[in-house]
């Protein structure tokens, strides 16, 4: 992980056209205009879904999309809102309105781009699969639940959008269930579940919508049927792109928004990652992880100056990408360039889709990212797993994203700290020490330690949470004073403030008391941090040893040096001149 180094930007648009190829234009042509299709449902229903209009999600999948694949780091990815952003838009709206969202969206991009300046696209890849898994399902869950009232036609206005009161209003009014509207959805999910059956090729969301809202328009010019429309709930939607504008910027706002723009770069950037890396496992190709964080947060810086929502890589059109012979940016482009057309010249039709259908999408949406597969197989795991993936879940669901996902990486952070701490270990020897005990050598050579000196080792990195597992173990060993102290560190990789801090307090405690400590088996950066810190200074460069062979002559030595002083009738006096004289 480097922070530093010069910034890591290749756009993988600009090696795919070095070699292009009239064959490579019509598989990717081909894989465009199919994921423009697949893409348009899911752009109006999650613009829906989130609280704005759909010909906001349009405009996101259109410029949003259009950077992600000119500016990205991978050859599939087809960028566009998600469902996941779902949420947390919705809410960012309630609180803030359109304007927040735009600010919030501002600065999540400018985050992602820093994560990418600064090399950080790999380490996103180490947030936890229980957590990733617990908050995916948990926003399936939501997206599920924001989509009862169209499916069944119950007609509430003014939601809560809490989860729980959600559910309280609906069980309530589940008598209102509009019967012809229920038919619509039913009918429409139906067709969404069976067309891949019938071939993987068919788009199933937008099947569903031409043959629902053709029968639509058939019964709503019959009298004394009414089923809602796109049109009767957003009036007519206008057709032209809208004209940036600006929004403005106060640091009241900026630290109310900081905590939901961190949340929508972090989602974001995994998911991006997330999706990438499952297309590379398909197509073996190399996604540039911070090149892509860079493109994902231009997308995202762009985007709101034109009203939209947050963007990332979208899975499921990626993978329509990859199946339908996508290889490179150029499909990304083409998917793009195809929503433009069906924005300008379609877009009076779109008005004809009812509610109820668009419903259906986003629930099938909600079922393909529950991931409940992964979730009962996740059940097998250790409990520190599980207790993950339910907070996650749990608080995903019940408060809100932005908790879940800090709540999420805290817990994740002890139980890792937790699980090195167990597999760090301090033992003290004293008598007889093996020098090849605990390692793969076969000659053992069994060193005789002197009386009077005491052997500790520590096995694994000395960080904070260790260094008091030694305090403890120096405390309860010290009924015996020893005169030497050695301390063996062959295992130590690292150590941190904490470490030293606890090894300066020993050092001094132990010189205070006449005792002498040795240091053996110091690796070269663990030596660098305590030359910084000044340990070597106050115990002698000396008292450093690269070997524990070394380290034990050397107490032994000590040893013989002070019992041969106390022997001495004037030992008195001289011992202690000789203790002044080493510190």
């Amino acid at each position: 992980m480097n922070l530093s180094g010069p910034v890591d930007f290749r756009p993988k648009l600009f090696s795919a056209l070095r070699n292009y190829s009239t064959s490579r234009f019509k598989s990717d042509l081909i894989a465009g205009v199919v994921v423009g299709i697949v893409a348009l449902p899911l752009a109006i229903a999650f613009g829906i879904a989130s609280g704005v209009s759909p010909t906001v999600g349009l405009i996101t999948a259109i410029i949003g999309g259009f950077l992600v694949s000119a500016l990205g780091g991978c050859s599939v990815q087809i960028g566009g809102p998600t469902g996941a952003f779902i949420v947390i838009v919705y809410n960012i709206i309630a609180t803030y309105g359109l304007e927040g969202l735009a600010i919030a969206t501002l600065m999540a991009g400018l985050i992602l781009v820093a994560l990418g300046i600064f090399h950080l696209g790999t380490v996103i890849k180490f947030i936890p699969y229980p957590i990733v898994v617990g908050f995916t399902a948990g926003i399936a869950l939501t997206i599920f639940s924001t989509q009862i009232n169209d499916f069944f036609g119950l007609g509430l206005t003014d939601l809560p959008s809490e989860f729980l009161p959600k559910w309280g209003r609906y069980l309530g009014s589940f008598g209102n269930t509009d019967w012809v509207t229920l038919g619509v959805g039913l009918v429409s999910l139906l067709i969404i579940i069976v067309t891949p059956k019938i071939s993987k090729k068919l788009p199933g969301a937008l099947l569903a919508i031409i043959i629902v809202t053709i029968a639509v328009w058939f019964l709503n010019s019959m009298p004394g049927f009414h089923i809602e429309t796109i049109g009767d709930r957003f009036g007519n939607l206008p057709t032209d792109i809208p004209q940036p504008r600006g929004f403005e910027l106060s640091m009241a706002t900026i630290n109310n928004l900081l905590p939901s723009a961190f949340t929508i770069a972090i989602l974001g950037a995994i998911e991006s990652l997330l999706s990438s890396t499952v297309a590379d496992g398909i197509t073996g190709s190399r996604t540039n992880s911070n090149t892509e964080l860079i493109g994902q947060g231009i997308a995202n810086i762009v985007v709101p100056f034109f009203g939209g929502i947050p963007v990332t890589g979208a899975i499921a059109r990626t993978m329509t990408n990859i199946t339908n012979g996508g290889r490179t940016p150029v499909a990304g482009i083409v998917h793009a360039v195809v929503l433009l057309l069906i924005f300008l010249f379609l877009m009076p039709l779109i008005n004809l889709v009812p509610m109820a259908c668009l419903a259906a999408v986003l629930i099938m949406v909600s079922y393909n990212m529950s991931g409940w597969r992964t979730v009962r197989a996740m059940l097998h795991n250790p409990k520190g797993d599980i207790t993950v993936l339910a907070v996650t879940f749990f608080l995903t669901v019940i408060f809100d994203l932005t908790i879940a996902i800090e709540m999420g990486l805290l817990l994740a952070v002890i139980l890792f700290l937790r699980r090195v701490m167990e597999n760090t270990q301090v033992r003290a020897y004293s008598g007889q020490l093996d020098v090849a005990e605990g390692s793969e050598a076969t000659t053992h050579e069994v060193l005789d330690v002197a009386d009077g000196v005491s052997v500790y080792e520590i096995d694994g990195p000395f960080f904070f949470g260790v260094a008091t597992k030694f305090d403890e173990l120096m405390r309860t060993s010290m009924q015996r004073k020893p005169l030497v102290r050695i301390i063996r560190m062959r295992r130590v990789p690292f150590i941190d403030a904490t470490g030293v801090h606890n090894l300066e307090i020993l050092i001094k405690s132990s010189q205070k008391e006449g005792i002498h400590v040795v240091l053996s088996g110091v690796n070269q950066s663990v030596r660098e941090v305590l030359d910084h810190s000044g340990i070597i200074e106050m115990l002698g460069a000396d008292h450093v040893c690269d070997h524990i062979t070394r380290a034990v002559a050397m107490a032994n030595g000590i040893v013989t040096r002070i019992t041969a002083e106390r022997t001495r009738p004037d030992h008195h006096h001289m011992h202690n001149h000789d203790h002044n004289n080493h510190r």
